[in-house]
């Protein structure tokens, strides 16, 4: 029997996506709205790290072939990521993969990796203040029983809370605000506004966005720093591990919901039970941080049985670093994060098989603050792998969910993708 397992470290793109003139950053230094054109983040990022005389060092992920990976997009293997010790073939099989859905956000490329790509477009919220309808406010507020919202802006989550936390504690008004994703994120104090209570508001918003087809409505806690259970400072605040997003259910028919269908378990480590609207999902893990999630996968990688699927999303990479363009800190993630496989190889079973891969890019030394349309890499590796096959250019993400399908022998296709082996 076999096990499949997807490890998507959020953001990670490799670069050389064919329509990424199509997709833009504001420069926040002169608010000009620039193509994605050239970002690419493990190329730009171990270019920045190479700059300063600290090469990245990713020892595991470079044996099984991440540079090759990445060359296969752009045609160039990003400094520090070459195959160790003059070795001639990769550990993994190694290729890279082009998205056909039509946003850059985490839903699509987690819905099209499991065989179901977005082929409508999302609603976005217009670059405005006010951005949101009014219509919407009012029925929130009216629905809620709210004094009211503050902010009512795109912004960064961080940067919100520092500005407007001090209010809202006084004034009980939520913080809301978007990005350019398809997002309706709400802010309150946990203790203050309660935390209960935030879902509940994220609960009644979800609905009032269904008519716009917003993608995820956020619930996005915090608490004053030097409470218990924060995970990033801002400013006199800090977000908690509390996080929940309140999705649109994906198409049906995708990998999670073949898996269950032919009596296997999915295991949902991190946010995959929310991104997936809590559906197919029969094992749930909420972790946060990275040393957390890499726990929570080596706990399910221990306890799965034959026939599972275990999913982690390593969203640290695009929340703390991405967004906030800190090239170090996702360097050093990164690092944390290639020191940590060696547990996992060691406990892999007869018939395993690994993905190694992201949703989308977040370059964190491009302008702006958004994702960035790159291709992903794709690392299959473990026992069941054909170590050191080059599987080139996928036309679509959906080609690695078709592959883990057809590894763990479910009884139908998925709507999209072919097989890679």
């Amino acid at each position: 029997m076999a096990r499949a397992f997807i490890l998507l470290c959020d953001s990670v793109g490799c670069g050389g996506a064919p329509d990424a003139a199509d997709f833009f950053n504001i420069d926040a230094a002169t608010g000009e709205s620039l193509p994605d054109t050239g970002s690419d983040t493990l190329g730009n990022l171990a270019r920045w790290r190479a700059a300063r005389g600290r090469p990245l060092c990713l020892p595991h992920l470079a044996r099984m072939g991440l540079g090759l990976a990445c060359a296969e997009a752009t045609g160039e293997i990003p400094p520090g990521l070459e195959l160790p010790g003059g070795a001639a073939v990769p550990q993994a099989a190694v290729g890279s993969a082009i998205e056909t859905s039509r946003g850059k956000d985490t839903p699509s490329g987690h819905y099209e990796i499991c065989g179901t790509p977005v082929d409508f477009d999302w609603g976005y919220f217009p670059r405005t203040r006010p951005c949101f309808p009014d219509a919407l406010i009012k029925a929130l507020v009216e629905a809620c029983d709210l004094p009211g919202v503050l902010g009512n802006e795109h912004a960064s989550g961080t940067a919100i809370i520092a500005e407007l936390g001090d209010e809202h504690c006084r004034s009980g008004k939520p913080i809301v605000y978007t990005s350019a994703d398809s997002v309706f994120q709400i802010a309150a104090h946990e203790e203050a506004f309660g935390l209960d209570r935030l879902y509940a508001v994220c609960e009644v918003a979800r609905g009032l966005c269904d008519p716009l087809n917003i993608g995820r409505v956020i619930a996005r806690p915090f608490t004053r720093v030097n409470s218990s259970g924060g995970t990033d400072d801002c400013s006199g605040y800090q977000r908690t591990g509390n996080r929940r997003d309140f999705a649109v259910p994906p198409p049906p028919g995708n990998l999670l919901d073949a898996v269950v269908e032919a009596g296997g378990a999915v295991w949902s480590v991190g946010k995959i039970d929310d991104i997936f609207a809590h559906r197919s999902i029969s094992h749930r893990s909420k972790r946060d941080g990275l040393a957390a999630l890499w726990d929570g996968t080596l706990e399910a990688a221990q306890a799965a049985e034959d026939g599972a699927l275990i999913f982690t999303n390593f969203v640290d990479f695009d929340s703390k670093f991405g967004h906030r363009r800190l090239p170090e800190g996702y360097a050093e993630a990164l690092e944390y994060w290639d020191s940590r496989l060696p547990a996992l190889l060691a406990l892999l079973r007869e018939g395993d098989l690994v993905l190694w891969t992201a949703d989308h890019g977040n370059d964190p030394t491009w302008p702006g603050t958004d994702h960035t349309r790159e291709q992903v890499p794709m690392l299959f590796f473990g026992p069941a792998a054909p170590a050191g096959r080059r599987l080139g250019t996928s036309a679509t993400f959906a080609d690695m969910g078709a592959t883990l399908a057809r590894h763990l022998g479910l009884a139908r296709d998925l709507p999209h993708g072919t097989a890679l082996f």
